[in-house]
């Protein structure tokens, strides 16, 4: 099949590396003239991906009608670069073009929706739109780690293309409709990390690592089912499988960022010194919004919000999380 590569971060640099040990012919599109001298010259990306060196077969072009006559258009670029990356791939694709979706966060610019819907909103009637999400960091696939995902989507002719094109013997791919809980799982679980990684920073313990992974996940899931989604979609790989990576790898900007944080660096600060986009600052934003009027809590992702957006202390966040009226575990309604 032939593929084109929107973007080439880590995360489509190793995509790439394995469509093409899967016999796919791959073209990449850089953004940055310098990208693809580099990439060009070089086929490998040390800073992201070191060590690892890309088939000579793997192309890389500036042009992005690379994907016309593509059967599979692979979007790999920053959340914030989805819509308008999107709006110029519109005229290169057709309808029957399978989108697979690997960026995970939310749309500030078109009122903090889903990637899946803003993707949606620039291509129009071109495309069919997979969601590829799940514990995938680039660093592990690009060496071949045994990894597992989740290929969602509503259209399931779709998926299974996905499916059957992306699988080999070291990377399976299961399906799922539920793409907007696939999502969600994808986008919030980065706001954990980001607080996980807070609570190493601070010297909290493991007991305070567990509980914000075990409550995050039940939190993840609340929200989700109110956007549509469905409550068991975060039992499985695009959500507590993707909340456990990132929560706990040294490959997680998000934990990186967050460690710098509980440390006592200014959050602004933090995320500039990781020197790429960490996505939980962004999703704490876009949650906080979506939330409101909702009725649903979402004590963490508050918490998270007063601390990165309303200067609160950490000392001050967690005290006024653990002065919640006390309640059962489990209720049969919304609340935490």
């Amino acid at each position: 099949m032939k593929f084109a590569v929107i973007g080439c971060g880590g995360w489509g640099l190793a995509v790439s590396s394995l469509l093409e040990s899967n016999g796919h012919d791959v073209t990449v599109w850089c953004f940055l003239e310098e990208e693809y001298k580099l990439l060009n010259e070089t086929h490998g990306n040390e800073k992201l991906l070191p060590g690892v060196r890309l088939d000579e077969k793997i192309r890389f072009t500036t042009d992005i009608s690379c994907a016309a006559a593509c059967d599979i258009v692979v979007v790999a670029v920053p959340s914030f670069a989805v819509y308008s990356t999107a709006v110029q791939l519109r005229e290169h694709i057709g309808k029957d073009t399978v989108v697979v979706l690997l960026s995970k966060g939310f749309d500030k610019s078109n009122g903090y929706c889903l990637l899946s819907d803003s993707l949606r909103r620039a291509l129009g009637d071109k495309g069919r739109i997979v969601a590829l999400t799940g514990p995938s960091h680039a660093e592990e696939v690009a060496r071949r780690v045994p990894t597992a995902v989740v290929a969602a989507s509503e259209d399931q002719a779709a998926a299974e293309i996905v499916q059957n094109a992306f699988m080999n013997g070291f990377f399976r791919v299961y399906t799922h409709d539920d793409i907007v809980g696939a999502e969600l799982g994808g986008a919030m679980k980065n706001i954990m990390a980001l607080a996980v990684g807070i609570s190493d920073g601070a010297g909290y313990g493991d007991n305070t690592k567990a509980m914000l992974m075990t409550r995050g996940i039940a939190e993840m899931s609340r929200f989700g089912v109110w956007l549509g989604g469905r409550n068991e979609t975060f039992s499985g790989l695009s959500g507590i499988g993707d909340l456990i990576v990132t929560c706990t790898s040294q490959h997680s900007r998000n934990r990186r960022a967050g460690l710098m944080i509980g440390a006592g660096v200014a959050p602004e600060e933090a995320v500039k010194r990781v020197g790429a986009v960490v996505e939980g600052y962004f999703a704490t934003e876009a949650v906080h919004h979506l939330a409101q009027g909702s009725g649903i809590e979402l004590p963490i992702s508050e918490a998270m919000y007063d601390l990165l957006f309303e200067g609160k202390k950490l000392d001050e966040v967690v005290q006024a999380l653990f002065s919640r009226a006390s309640k059962p575990e489990f209720w049969q309604s919304s609340r935490a």
